[in-house]
């Protein structure tokens, strides 16, 4: 693919073009007029080219990367008109197919997902339906995984928000280990690294669930096996699990709204 156009610069577009610069794409990424300091910055840092309207994006690019918010979908495709059978991936939250092919007509529209490490080329990226185009495009960014329903690119999207929910938790960790008197800097690589030798364990054994991965490292008579009967009374899966249905009865709800 030659050309890449991308309506709705904004943080996680960014990072999409950064991470294809960094995996050697060479092709023209065209951008939107909007977000204009930070499409300059991309223009000079990765070779973009700023776009005088969203009608020129979508005019010169084979595939088009829809980056807004679903709140400004109307809006932008009023001002655009996609060619027949032209790609549009979007990244709109909550946007179903049948409503981007209602605001689109004639595009071949598809959504897909990822989170900031794309500019890493370590992100997952999640795309439905499955299309050459798309995934020739996004499988530079990191490990792809095509989805056949919708239903299941809703859940996907529960998983990506699980991201940034992890932040939060690892920075609890950290924080009691600096409330103990450990440096920050200290209590940050051992949480992390924890983490990552837990993620680093589970990849390397498909073959046993994750509990069952716990379960052998907390053995009865253990320190982990200690702390593991606090938190098994103080089940904080209990409160995750309401965030992931609370996110999921959303998306679901502006499905039907749509």
């Amino acid at each position: 693919m030659n050309s890449l156009g991308i309506i709705g610069v904004g943080n996680l577009t960014e990072k999409m073009v950064r991470g294809l610069r960094c995996s050697g794409f060479t092709g023209d990424i065209l951008l939107s007029p909007r977000s204009s300091e930070m499409s300059r910055a991309l223009a000079q840092e990765c070779g973009c080219q700023v776009m005088a309207t969203n009608q020129a994006v979508a005019d010169h690019a084979e595939l088009v990367c829809l980056g807004v918010r679903s709140t400004s979908l109307n809006e932008v495709a009023a001002e655009i008109n996609l060619k027949p059978g032209q790609g549009l991936v979007s990244l709109a939250t909550g946007v179903g197919l049948q409503q981007l092919a209602k605001v689109f007509p004639g595009a071949r529209c598809m959504r897909a997902l990822f989170s900031y490490t794309a500019q890493f080329n370590r992100s997952t990226v999640v795309i439905y339906p499955p299309d050459a185009q798309s995934q020739e495009l996004l499988k530079p960014l990191g490990n792809m995984v095509i989805l056949e329903d919708e239903a299941a690119f809703e859940l996907a999207t529960v998983a990506a928000c699980m991201n940034g929910w992890f932040y939060f938790l690892l920075h609890d960790l950290q924080q009691w280990l600096v409330d103990k008197g450990l440096p920050a800097a200290e209590a940050r690589a051992l949480v992390l690294s924890n983490l990552q030798d837990c993620i680093d364990v589970a990849k390397q054994q498909p073959e046993h669930t994750l509990k069952a991965l716990g379960q052998a490292i907390a053995t009865p008579g253990t320190f982990t096996a200690d702390g593991l009967a606090v938190l098994m009374h103080q089940p904080a899966s209990a409160t995750w699990g309401a965030a992931c249905e609370v996110v999921l009865d959303a998306l679901l709800t502006r499905a039907e709204l749509s």
